[in-house]
Formats: C-alpha cells, sequence, structure tokens
C-alpha cells in the first residue's frame, strides 16, 4: 500500500471496468451509485471465473485435489482480509457472512440475546443505516434493553458531547457508522471507542462505506467488532465480512447450526469448530472469499489513500457545484470534510423524479431514504438524491449531473 497519497489515472483504470463501457441510446453511462455497489474489475471477475473453470468443490470436507485447492484459497482469503484491515489475529477474527447486514444480525443474535437484559444500554447513532439501526433496536426489545440515539448537530455531525453523556455504566454496546451513508459525515469512531471501553462497553462499527475507500484499522480504531460488504469495494456480492476480537468472538454462541460449524456430533450434544468456522455454517460464499481477497489486491495495488483523496475531490467539486444552485438543498458537512457522497434534493422535483429523468441522460444516481428513514425524518425530508463516486469517476461525470439536475429544473418550470 502506498504512503503518500498520488493522483490516480483514472482512464486507465476505467479500462478494467467493463461495464462503464455500456451506452444508453447512444449516451455513455455515468455510474454514480457506489454507495451502493460498486462496479467490478476484470481481475476479481477472473478470480470467479478461475475458481468455477479450475478447482470448484466444497471446502473442508475433501480429501481429493480440488476441495484442497479450494480450501486453501478460501482459507488464505481469510488471511487476506485480516490484513487489509490490520487485523493481527489473522483468520480467526474474520467472519465470512453474506453482507454488511447479516454481519450485524450475527453478533446482535449470539451476543445481544445471550448478554443484553433489563437495566442494560444500546447506544446508536441518528445516521445509522437500518442493518444497524433496526437490529440493535429489536434486540433491544426482544431483551428488555434500552436503546438510544446520538444525536446530529445541525451541520450533520455527531454530537460528541451529547455522545459522552449518553454512554454510560449501564451501556453494553456503542454501534456507529464510520462513514454515513446519506450525509457523507465521517465519524470519529476511535473517540467513541475510547468511550465505550471506559464504560467497559462493547465498540461495534459499521465499516460498510469506509473500508472500500481509505485505509481503515480496526486496531488503531480499537473495534470490538466491524462489518463490511464486499460488494462496495470492488468485490462480488454474496460475501460480507464480520470482524470481531478473537477473546470475544470465542465466548459467543453460535449464529447458525448445521455442516462446517461442528467440531463433534452426538444424538445428545455437539461441540462447536474452531473460529472463525464456527461462524459459517454449511457451504460458505467460496468464490465469493476468493474473489473478495482478489479485490483487497487490487484496492491495495492502486493505494487506499490514493482512493480516498480521489473521491474527497470529487464529493468537494460535486457539493460546490451543486450548492452553487439557489434550488439544490446538500446534506451533511462542509464540502472538505465528507466521504465521498452527496445527498441533495432540487426544490419542487421529488427525488424519484430526478433519479428518473437523470436516468433518461445515462446518469445513475440513488433515490429514495437510503435505508435511512429516521435520519431522514431528522433532515425533514422523505427522500434524497445521492450520487457517491469511487477510484473510476470524473469530475467530466460531475459536470454530466449538474447539467442532467439542470435539465430537470427546466423539465419541472
Amino acid at each position: 500500500m502506498s504512503q503518500q497519497a498520488e493522483p490516480l489515472d483514472v482512464e486507465r483504470l476505467r479500462e478494467d471496468f467493463p461495464i462503464l463501457k455500456r451506452e444508453f441510446d447512444g449516451t455513455q453511462l455515468v455510474y454514480l451509485d457506489n454507495a451502493a455497489t460498486t462496479q467490478t474489475p476484470e481481475p476479481v471477475i477472473e478470480s470467479i471465473t478461475d475458481y468455477y473453470r479450475r478447482y470448484n468443490a466444497n471446502v473442508h470436507r475433501g480429501i481429493h485435489q480440488l476441495s484442497q485447492e479450494a480450501s486453501i484459497a478460501y482459507e488464505e482469503a481469510h488471511d487476506r482480509v485480516a490484513e487489509f484491515i490490520g487485523a493481527s489475529g489473522g483468520r480467526e477474527e474474520i467472519v465470512f457472512t453474506k453482507n454488511t447486514t447479516e454481519s450485524m444480525n450475527l453478533v446482535a443474535y449470539a451476543w445481544g440475546l445471550n448478554e443484553l437484559g433489563p437495566g442494560d444500554e444500546v447506544v446508536l447513532t441518528e445516521m445509522e443505516h437500518h442493518s444497524s439501526l433496526v437490529t440493535w433496536q429489536q434486540i433491544a426489545k426482544r431483551t428488555g434493553a434500552d436503546y438510544k440515539y446520538i444525536p446530529i448537530t445541525d451541520e450533520g455531525r455527531l454530537d460528541m458531547d451529547a455522545a459522552r453523556e449518553m454512554i454510560t455504566d449501564d451501556t453494553r454496546m456503542v454501534s456507529a457508522v464510520h462513514v454515513s451513508n446519506t450525509l457523507g459525515t465521517i465519524n470519529p469512531v476511535g473517540e467513541l471507542a475510547d468511550i465505550a471501553h471506559d464504560h467497559d462497553a462493547y465498540m461495534f462499527v459499521d465499516g460498510a462505506q469506509s473500508v472500500p475507500n481509505r485505509p481503515v484499522d480496526v486496531e488503531a480504531i480499537d473495534a470490538d467488532f466491524m462489518a463490511f460488504s464486499g460488494h462496495k469495494m470492488c468485490g462480488p456480492t454474496g460475501i460480507g465480512v464480520l470482524y470481531g476480537k478473537e477473546h470475544i468472538l470465542e465466548g459467543m454462541e453460535p449464529y447458525l447450526y448445521g455442516g462446517e460449524m461442528i467440531l463433534k456430533v452426538t444424538y445428545e450434544d455437539s461441540k462447536w469448530n474452531e473460529l472463525p468456522w464456527k461462524y459459517e455454517a454449511g457451504t460458505p460464499p467460496i468464490s465469493q472469499g476468493i474473489a473478495l481477497a482478489e479485490a483487497c489486491d487490487y484496492l491495495d495495488d492502486i493505494g487506499l489513500e490514493n482512493i480516498q483523496r480521489h473521491e474527497a475531490e470529487l464529493a468537494e467539486y460535486a457539493y460546490e457545484q451543486l450548492t452553487a444552485k439557489d434550488d439544490v438543498e446538500v446534506y451533511g458537512p462542509p464540502a472538505d470534510d465528507r466521504g465521498g457522497l452527496v445527498a441533495f434534493n432540487l426544490d419542487g422535483v421529488h427525488a424519484h423524479d430526478l433519479s428518473s429523468i437523470l436516468n433518461d441522460s445515462a446518469v445513475a444516481i440513488r433515490a429514495g431514504d437510503h435505508c435511512t428513514q429516521p435520519l431522514h425524518d431528522v433532515l425533514g425530508t422523505a427522500a434524497s438524491a445521492r450520487a457517491s463516486f469511487y477510484l473510476y469517476n470524473t469530475k467530466a461525470e460531475v459536470d454530466e449531473l449538474v447539467e442532467a439536475v439542470d435539465d430537470a429544473r427546466q423539465l419541472f418550470k
């Protein structure tokens, strides 16, 4: 990984992504929905096809050569992901799931149902994605625990003074999004972890919008758990990651039961497999895990510092271009202090209508509540349009976005 941010050779990188060559009615695709799903480069696609062409077999269950090759590649993928996020415990701290949501649910069910009870508290933020908010809300209801939300400021930042008051000795879990998928806010999750640990609480970081585009070191943050998804970081769908400190994962009960997660089974009882297989019941996402490791290699070759810088430049440029319009409202922190996305609304035009009009110009954005309905209530709007950027986007594409918004304005006038 590079140690100093350098300008990306975006035109060369775009050649790795065949989907970016698509045209609609003669107009080339402008893909600005990366916070939902990033596109997949050729090396990652090739790693998937290579698995199915050369060594497609189930893992940990066969003595034959194909199974051995698949098992080694799948196990080493855990090691590669651990290295990518700075988890020195290696594969024992990396559980493959199908997405960020399942990673959240794994901890909520395996730890929360057994450890939470009346008088305990779970502290979230007002900007949580539903994968965190709904999961912990419902687990708290089932266990009798309380749950509360750290508010946001007028600028869309986390109110850290409120956080220090709300996290108490009754708090058992603090769960916070690292980068908001709606506001672009970059939360001080390391500081939150320090506060949580001062009260003997655990810290869960939702890294879905941070791990793909900036250096993230789980040990530097001192996160007890972190979740993220492969499809937001040049990887395939169907693969998510749960990082957990080894001693905590050892003490938790499994979330799913069945094959692979067992060590010994009798008619009377069962003993669980070692980490991380204890939490990977049944046939796991083999090809997806292998491809995720390839995606880690791809991103490291580019340099996460470089990706972060490039995204920040695009977000700042888009923020400035959009806020220059009197009838556009952009949500979240200032231009120079946000992740690589902008959520906004055009006065008098519903976000869904705006997205549809942009689609006519082959500009792909997201419209809706972005799985943050309560946050949109706080913002005073039912929905917003969101443009989100990645390593292959350009300022020219931001210009096309702004031009398409101008076209929408004229159409609705």
